[in-house]
């Protein structure tokens, strides 16, 4: 295990900082989050995108939130295979286990992920299309979205829609959960579509009525 090597300086001293500031100040808050364990209202699947900062835009204070990120915030269908599935175990623990009121799908502008799904369904990208390629076969995941912009014929605004299609594809996809469907129908969780322009700071939501993004 030689390879695994100490913090960056940087990291720790930030560390230092947080722990004698901001954990000093509200020590008994995070006792309290340790004793009593977490009970987050909400869910939120986001892009690993550093850019993308859910508990910033939405105020969010720790043990709020429970957080999932991985590449373009896609949800898959559900799958029962016995395979590992990391964005299916996080989904499955919110739902049965710590009974989140809502599920939140956040999507962002100019999103790598998106992008590379949009290179690799236009032949631009045919990396993507090896199978040992672990970017690609996630983004297959978002090739029916694909299929539902491919008529646009500006490709900058291709791409913006193919975002939010990653958010609608991934609110279908939580619906094929069984548990997700089950709990939606009782009115115990409800699903929400949300998209945000880094750049502006807008935030915009899916309309059930209108099947379109409203911003907020």
């Amino acid at each position: 295990m030689d390879f695994v090597k100490p913090l960056p300086t940087y990291l720790v001293q930030r560390y230092h900082g947080w722990k004698a500031t901001t954990f000093e100040d509200n020590h008994a808050w995070y006792r309290r989050l340790a004793s009593e364990g977490q009970r987050p209202r909400a869910m939120v699947i986001s892009c690993c995108d550093s850019r993308v900062h859910a508990t910033a835009i939405f105020g969010a204070e720790q043990g709020e939130f429970f957080i999932h990120r991985n590449v373009a915030n896609l949800v898959p269908a559900y799958l029962p295979d016995g395979e590992p599935h990391g964005t299916s175990a996080a989904v499955e623990y919110a739902v049965t286990t710590l009974h989140i009121s809502h599920i939140i799908v956040l999507g962002h502008s100019n999103c790598g992920g998106v992008k590379g799904c949009h290179d690799m369904c236009t032949g631009l990208a045919p990396e993507l299309e090896k199978s040992s390629s672990f970017v690609g076969r996630w983004m297959d995941i978002l090739r029916p979205g694909f299929e539902r912009v491919k008529h646009i014929s500006d490709e900058a605004e291709r791409v913006a829609q193919l975002e939010r299609e990653a958010v609608i594809v991934s609110v279908e996809n939580l619906m094929t959960f069984p548990f997700v469907k089950s709990a939606v129908e009782k009115n115990e969780l409800t699903l929400h579509g949300l998209w945000t322009d880094i750049a502006e700071g807008t935030l915009e939501q899916f309309d059930a009525t209108s099947q379109d993004f409203i911003r907020i």
